[in-house]
């Protein structure tokens, strides 16, 4: 099953980046949790493929858990983003942004994207495509308010 798009096979050409660190905007915990940590948490500013770009010479195969939280499409326009841009470009910018956490994740890491149900499943097509469909897990459902009665009528 593939998924296809008007501009699918047109990809950013990346080149490798370097981030530089801005210390009035940095923190660093004063004790480590453990000696395995890899490195303090991270606020990136900035272009967040670029970042992920940047973010794959030190960390490409280590990261066991990614939580994302893109744009839902849901054709609204917000004071810091525009949520509705047009489909396809939508799936382009989802697409090259799960190429690159693939290549952070580790062999038994986790990506945990939340989504609605406006773009979900091109998503789920989308992820089965570049993680593989045998690796999909589960959908977590988050009720975050009670709903209607679940009966035929609001169906």
């Amino acid at each position: 099953l593939e998924l296809t798009w008007i501009g699918k096979d047109v990809r950013p050409q990346l080149e490798p980046r370097i981030m530089l660190e801005d210390p009035g905007k940095s923190y660093h915990a004063k004790h480590r949790v453990t000696e395995s940590d890899i490195f303090d948490n991270r606020l990136i500013f900035g272009d967040n493929l670029l970042a992920l770009k940047a973010l794959e010479q030190e960390f490409a195969g280590k990261i066991k858990c990614i939580y994302i939280d893109p744009p839902y499409n849901t054709g609204s326009a917000f004071a810091h983003y525009d949520d509705g841009i047009e489909h396809s470009l939508w799936l382009s910018l989802m697409r090259d942004r799960l190429v690159s956490l693939y290549s952070l994740l580790c062999a038994d890491g986790t990506l945990w994207v939340s989504v609605d149900d406006s773009e979900g499943h091109y998503m789920k097509v989308l992820c089965d495509e570049i993680f593989g469909r045998p690796n999909f897990i589960a959908t977590v459902v988050w009720q975050k308010k009670h709903t209607r009665a679940n009966d035929a009528r609001w169906l």
